[in-house]
């Protein structure tokens, strides 16, 4: 089964618990279908705007063992209140580039 850390939205966070995030993940459902389902090793937010800490959490959950690292629904997609984060692609790329040692990235939850 493989490891994923999950990024969240700081912002939304009051508004969501998560557990739309862990049920896909553990059911292996939506963005989860081509891993199967997944172990979630650490959630956590942004930091908040701009996500200058995100490449620092997701470097923290690849250590603690995450071959991935996902991007929750709020950040990429705007779910619940529909506004996508303006910081997604930067965050994105920067994890990317940042994490060159084979650690996937997924762009969206649910």
């Amino acid at each position: 089964m493989q490891k994923v850390g999950i990024l969240r939205c700081q912002q939304t966070e009051d508004m969501c618990p998560g557990n739309t995030d862990f049920k896909v993940a553990r059911e292996g459902k939506l963005a989860f279908q081509e891993t199967g389902p997944v172990e979630i090793v650490g959630f956590l937010s942004c930091g908040g705007c701009p996500g200058k800490r995100a490449v620092a959490r997701a470097k923290m959950m690849v250590d603690r063992g995450a071959e991935a690292i996902v991007f929750a629904s709020c950040i990429g997609r705007g779910n619940p209140i529909g506004f996508p984060c303006p910081h997604f692609e930067s965050m994105r790329d920067t994890i990317a580039k940042r994490l060159e040692c084979g650690v996937s990235i997924i762009e969206w939850t649910h």
